[in-house]
């Protein structure tokens, strides 16, 4: 069975590959331009003067003809046509690319006429048979003459194959950007999902704290004292709490009737602490709309326990929350009383910071987080598109 190479095993390759690319962006690109077109130029030099028995002239100024030919398509096509076609939409561009061959061709085609016309005035000609009198023959007529419709249609072959090896080699180079880039991208999405992975195992660390449990217990203690009859209630939504928690949070989504149910049991945890005239409310909308939803778990419990946390010191003291369900959209809202003598910058801190990390990763375009700091309390608003 194949496996996937993994970061280890394709790491050799994709530094190799990512450092020739620093090194050509780095150098001048001129250098290597010219170390393209000078080795193609002498190996048609070399077919020229050993294959076709030329002389080092005749080599020269034909070798030198095919460069300047190849050259003006190469840069003309990839600086000056390809920049603009792909900034265009898809099929426009492949439209555009497919047309641009023929253009592309009859460039060639005037470009060799006008070299063939100036050696012709320079008095140069050809004298091997294979290309006896071809200055004459091509530099003594006029433009419309050297390219008519057949001749482009008889060379178009000739045309592209020269073009072929100046063509793979930048087609090449950027393969060899696109997968620098995608490779990078890769990474980036890996340290994300690491990043991900490891905000929520501090924030599962920092649930449920042991002040939480030490108040709860302690309620719980005085509930048993008392043979309260809500305290195996107490102990059941404690279960429940721990369960969630432990093996329901684990995952990335969860269906949205336990989270819910997470909230009422939590609330109501942290609500037994206080006496029951204290002004805490929580109300629930919507919940027959919930069927078949998933979230992201956890989200909402910074919220709840800063609540408690600062809330209910005032003169005023309240704590309200509300979640609303509406057409799979879920709306959270918590609002607390907070002291005035309370640092503005006290509420939060990194439990807030994970939250908006997290829903950063989970939800990107899909949230609104607003965390209001009015004159008496604190107020948060969170809805999240399922």
């Amino acid at each position: 069975m194949q496996t996937e190479p993994t970061i280890a095993e394709l790491q050799p390759s994709q530094n190799i590959l990512i450092e020739f690319e620093k090194f050509y962006n780095k150098s001048p690109k001129i250098i290597f331009h010219f170390l393209m077109w000078f080795v193609f130029s002498v190996l048609l030099f070399l077919n020229y003067y050993i294959e076709l028995k030329l002389t080092v002239f005749e080599g020269l100024i034909l070798t030198l003809r095919n460069a300047v030919n190849n050259m003006v398509v190469f840069y003309i096509f990839f600086y000056l046509l390809v920049p603009k076609i792909f900034l265009l939409k898809r099929k426009t561009s492949i439209i555009l690319l497919i047309l641009s061959i023929p253009v592309l061709v009859y460039i060639w085609m005037i470009v060799n006429h006008f070299m063939y016309v100036i050696y012709y005035h320079l008095g140069y000609e050809i004298n091997v048979p294979v290309y006896k009198d071809i200055i004459k023959k091509n530099g003594s007529i006029s433009l419309m003459e050297a390219i008519p419709l057949k001749a482009v249609i008889g060379n178009a072959v000739l045309v592209i194959f020269t073009m072929l090896p100046f063509f793979f080699i930048k087609i090449l180079f950027e393969i060899i950007k696109i997968y620098n880039r995608t490779t990078e991208l890769q990474q980036q999405k890996l340290e994300v999902e690491i990043q991900n992975i490891n905000i929520e195992k501090d924030f599962l660390k920092s649930q449920l704290n042991p002040h939480f449990l030490f108040n709860t217990l302690n309620n719980l203690y005085g509930l048993s004292v008392k043979k309260d009859d809500s305290a195996p209630e107490v102990i059941l939504n404690l279960s429940d709490i721990m369960s969630y928690t432990l093996y329901e949070s684990n995952s990335e989504k969860v269906p949205l009737e336990k989270e819910i149910d997470f909230i009422k049991n939590y609330f109501e945890l942290e609500k037994m602490r206080y006496p029951k005239d204290k002004n805490i409310q929580l109300e629930i909308f919507g919940e027959d709309e919930i069927s078949g939803l998933y979230i992201a778990p956890l989200l909402t419990f910074t919220f709840i326990e800063n609540a408690f946390k600062y809330g209910l010191k005032s003169q005023n003291p309240f704590i309200k929350q509300e979640v609303i369900m509406n057409d799979n959209q879920f709306l959270f809202i918590v609002e607390n009383d907070k002291e005035r003598i309370s640092e503005r910058n006290k509420f939060g801190g990194i439990g807030i910071e994970n939250i908006k990390k997290r829903l950063q990763l989970l939800y990107p375009n899909q949230h609104q987080l607003e965390i209001n700091n009015l004159e008496n309390s604190f107020r948060i608003e969170l809805k999240i598109n399922l």
